[in-house]
C-alpha cells in the first residue's frame, strides 16, 4: 500500500510497518509546506494490509472520501485523503505493482475533483478555530455520524445540509429546533452562503472561506459587529473636531472685537 500525490507535492510513499506523520514541520515523515496544512497535520498508521488515518490538529481539515476525519479511521485501496488543499490517493501494493501508471493517472483525476472548494471556519463556541471541509451533500448535526459533527446541545441531530455550487454553498435547514441563519437572516428553505458570509446554527457561528481569501479578509468577515462601532467612533471624532473648530473661530472673533474696541 502506498500514498500517491498527483499534484507532485511529494513523491509516492510506500506504507510499511510504521507510523507516517504529514505536516509542515521538518520533523514529519512527509513534509508539505502549503497553506492550510498544520505543522503536524495527520498521521497514517500501517500494519500488514491494514492502515488508518488520524487527524493531529483539529484546527485544520483532514478529509477521507469527502468526510472529515476526527478519530483514527481505516483506509483502503482507492480511498482519497485531502489534507488542507492537498489530495493524495491510497493505492494497494499488489494493484500498484501491476498497474501503477494507470492507477496514478486515475487517482490524479479523482483527487482533483475531490479537493474541497470551500471551508467552514468556526468563530465561536466549541468550533472556535476549527476548520471543516465543505463537500456537496454534507450534513451538519449533533450526531456522531454527521459529515460535520458539532457536539453542542443547541445543534439538532441533523441540523442543515450543504450543497456546493459555483457561487458558494446552498444551505438547507433540515427542520432544526433552533434555526439556521446566514448573517441575521433565517433560512426557511434554501439560501446561498457566499465566501465571507457567516453561517449560524443558533449560537454556533462559522465563516465560509474560499481559496484566495487572505487573513485580513477572513478577520474582517469574522467580526462584522466591529464595523458599526468603528464607523460610529469615526463619526464621533468628526463631530468633536467640528465643535473644537467652532470654539476656536468664536475665540478668534472675540479677540478681534476686543482689539477693535481698545483702539
Amino acid at each position: 500500500m502506498k500514498l500517491v500525490f498527483p499534484g507532485g507535492e511529494h513523491a509516492p510513499l510506500e506504507l510499511g510497518e510504521t507510523v507516517v506523520t504529514i505536516g509542515r514541520d521538518a520533523a514529519c515523515n512527509v513534509v508539505i509546506d502549503r497553506d492550510g496544512i498544520a505543522p503536524r497535520h495527520c498521521e497514517i498508521s500501517a500494519r500488514g494490509e491494514e492502515a488508518s488515518v488520524r487527524s493531529l490538529d483539529p484546527t485544520q481539515a483532514t478529509v477521507l472520501n469527502g468526510r472529515q476525519v476526527t478519530a483514527a479511521t481505516p483506509i483502503k485501496d482507492g480511498d482519497l485523503i485531502v489534507i488542507g488543499r492537498v489530495g493524495c490517493s491510497v493505492v494497494g501494493g499488489r494493484k500498484a505493482a501491476v498497474t501503477a501508471p494507470s492507477a496514478e493517472r486515475d487517482a490524479s483525476t479523482r483527487v482533483r475533483a475531490a479537493l474541497p472548494k470551500f471551508v467552514l471556519r468556526g468563530v465561536s463556541g466549541p468550533t472556535l478555530g476549527k476548520t471543516f471541509a465543505v463537500t456537496s451533500g454534507a450534513v451538519i448535526g449533533r450526531q456522531a455520524d454527521a459529515d460535520i459533527s458539532i457536539p453542542a446541545d443547541e445543534v439538532s441531530r441533523q441540523h442543515a445540509r450543504l450543497k456546493v455550487t459555483a457561487d458558494g454553498v446552498m444551505v438547507e435547514d433540515l427542520g432544526s429546533a433552533n434555526g439556521t441563519f446566514i448573517g441575521n437572516q433565517r433560512v426557511t428553505q434554501n439560501a446561498l452562503l457566499k465566501p465571507g458570509d457567516e453561517l449560524r446554527l443558533d449560537t454556533i457561528r462559522f465563516l465560509l472561506i474560499a481559496p484566495g481569501m487572505d487573513a485580513r479578509q477572513q478577520s474582517a468577515a469574522a467580526r462584522p459587529e466591529t464595523v458599526p462601532a468603528a464607523t460610529s467612533a469615526k463619526g464621533g471624532n468628526n463631530g468633536l473636531w467640528i465643535v473644537i473648530g467652532v470654539v476656536i473661530v468664536a475665540a478668534i472673533a472675540a479677540a478681534v472685537l476686543h482689539h477693535l474696541k481698545v483702539f
